[in-house]
């Protein structure tokens, strides 16, 4: 590898180390190949998921998610691509169809811009499966394994717990991150999350793949705090307890789950 490419990887690992640490620690549990390929995925998902916040201006974050869906097309294209310190490791790592799926994550970003509801809980599922999904898709993808539709349902499952640790961020922003926020719906839908998550865990997967979706690591116990404890979702309470984060990563690693 090239001091330039050794250099891009730090580059991916400093944004996710920044950005996104439940999945900076899952990643780092991953071999080392595998490793470095989710690091620039997950650091392509933290730009991504921040451009619409940096702004103000509609106009602006439509403009910053178009460049990145313009960037995966010439991933997808398989000719010249952007010097970024994001694209360039990204290019190295997908595939034609893997950049094109990945399309689908950016285009669903753009419902940070604006402050329009979810219609229903249908429309929330969809969400989930089009950010989550996609980016747990693409990263089985790095593993080596293919997505059945039981594993696409628990990868949106995975989401749907992360998104319920940020109600309270997103509120703050006058967004309207679910369709029902009574504390009825929220044990509703953990409920049916677990559901979805529980098949996709016992799903059959090559062993390298099953480290890729260790970045799914907490979703089981916070999709069970929120079933038991629903009223910790608008306080902002819903989170595991360190000593019990670290040791379930650690046990998942050991004992190849996620």
């Amino acid at each position: 590898m090239s001091e330039a490419a050794r250099d891009n990887i730090a580059a991916c690992a400093a944004i996710v180390h920044k950005g996104d640490p439940a999945r900076f620690r899952a990643a780092m549990a991953a071999p080392l190949g595998l490793r470095e390929k989710l690091l620039v995925l997950f650091a392509f998902n933290v730009e991504v998921a921040r451009a619409p916040w940096v702004t103000r201006e509609a106009m602006i974050a439509e403009m910053r998610l178009q460049w990145w869906h313009d960037a995966l097309g010439e991933i997808a294209a398989g000719g010249a691509v952007r010097r970024h310190e994001v694209v360039t490791p990204l290019a190295a790592c997908l595939a034609p169809d893997q950049a094109l799926g990945l399309q689908q994550l950016v285009a669903a970003r753009r419902w940070d811009i604006y402050p329009e509801p979810f219609a229903d809980e249908a429309a929330l599922w969809a969400h989930m499966d089009a950010t989550s999904g996609t980016l747990l898709r693409a990263a089985l993808a790095l593993g080596g394994g293919t997505a059945t539709p039981a594993l696409s349902e628990g990868f949106a499952a995975v989401g749907l717990a992360g998104w319920l640790t940020a109600v309270p961020a997103l509120r703050a922003q006058n967004r309207h991150p679910l369709p029902d926020a009574s504390e009825a719906a929220i044990v509703r839908l953990a409920g049916e999350a677990l559901g979805k998550l529980a098949p996709a865990r016992k799903a059959p997967l090559p062993r390298l793949a099953r480290r890729a979706l260790l970045a799914g690591w907490q979703s089981a116990p916070l999709l069970r705090l929120a079933a038991k404890e629903p009223a910790r979702v608008a306080n902002g309470t819903l989170e595991l307890a360190p000593f019990r984060a670290q040791t379930r990563l650690a046990r998942l690693a050991l004992t190849n789950r996620w």
